[in-house]
């Protein structure tokens, strides 16, 4: 549980980067994905038990698969993260563990336990009072091109794609080496955006966020999130998730000077009991 923990950490500081960088989200999402697997080829290359790990094209084609998932999740998200507020994006993002909890006992045949059921209805409540605000007026703001609902729905979508990525996280987890998968998962996506990829003018004033995201971001948190799938399930993992949004919020403060109203705090709190309610049981 504690390699979940700091991985949720160090993402949670993911949209100060991505703010301050003032890049667009795809040359984020491709420099910090070769930054990623250029480090990490290097590591398992290196090693000879890391390179007998390495997939056929069989085997292979799962990690295709869980790339495409990954560059859903994760574009969405940096979408969300540049058109809103941190908590907006982090929060909309973290409607994933509700979807988890229906999706994980018919996939992953685990048990939906009345803790994590309490746990799921507790965050969940308290993210909406974070949110405030009517199902009506988001969909009218949505048509209207609103940049904070379309970051909005964009946070929504990448929660969806997140439920699905946990999902299939849990089954390539026990199979696959947490190296390997973050390796396979960076080099596919590289290649997807590499078409799309073109330097702008302010490129070496960003060198600082393509580090950080491929260091840190990329390569770290990924590597110790896949490393404890393989002891957390599914849905604990997605709720103990729910403690991002709190660490995000509170760096939205600090480094952006992003205001805290009284449904943030009370939200917020919520989700921490629920985060707690996981860990205790």
């Amino acid at each position: 549980m504690l390699y979940i923990l700091t991985a949720i950490f160090l993402w949670s500081s993911l949209g100060i980067v991505i703010r301050l960088s003032e890049m667009p989200v795809h040359l984020l999402m491709f420099f910090s994905c070769v930054i990623s697997a250029t480090l990490i080829g290097t590591a398992v290359l290196s090693k000879k038990e890391l390179r007998q790990q390495l997939p056929n094209p069989k085997k292979s084609l799962y990690l295709l698969i869980l790339a495409i998932i990954s560059l859903a999740n994760t574009l969405s998200y940096f979408i969300a993260f540049k058109n809103t507020t941190i908590a907006n994006a982090v929060l909309t993002h973290y409607t994933a563990p509700v979807i988890v909890a229906f999706l994980a006992p018919l996939f992953l045949k685990e048990k939906l336990t009345i803790k994590i059921l309490i746990s799921i209805v507790i965050a969940s409540a308290g993210l909406w009072i974070m949110l405030g605000f009517s199902p009506s007026e988001f969909m009218s703001l949505l048509f209207k091109g609103d940049a904070n609902a379309i970051g909005i729905f964009s946070g929504l979508l990448s929660g969806l794609a997140y439920a699905v990525l946990i999902i299939v996280i849990r089954v390539l987890a026990q199979s696959f080496n947490p190296f390997v998968m973050t390796l396979f998962q960076n080099l596919i996506i590289a290649f997807i955006l590499l078409p799309f990829v073109e330097i702008p003018e302010n490129f070496s004033s960003a060198l600082w966020a393509f580090a950080v995201m491929g260091i840190v971001h990329s390569t770290i948190a990924p590597v110790l999130y896949f490393r404890g799938m393989k002891e957390v399930t599914a849905n604990k993992a997605a709720i103990i998730g729910y403690l991002e949004p709190v660490c995000a919020i509170l760096l939205g403060m600090i480094f952006l000077h992003e205001a805290v109203n009284l449904s943030i705090i009370i939200g917020g709190a919520m989700i921490l009991y629920s985060g707690y309610i996981t860990v205790r049981s």
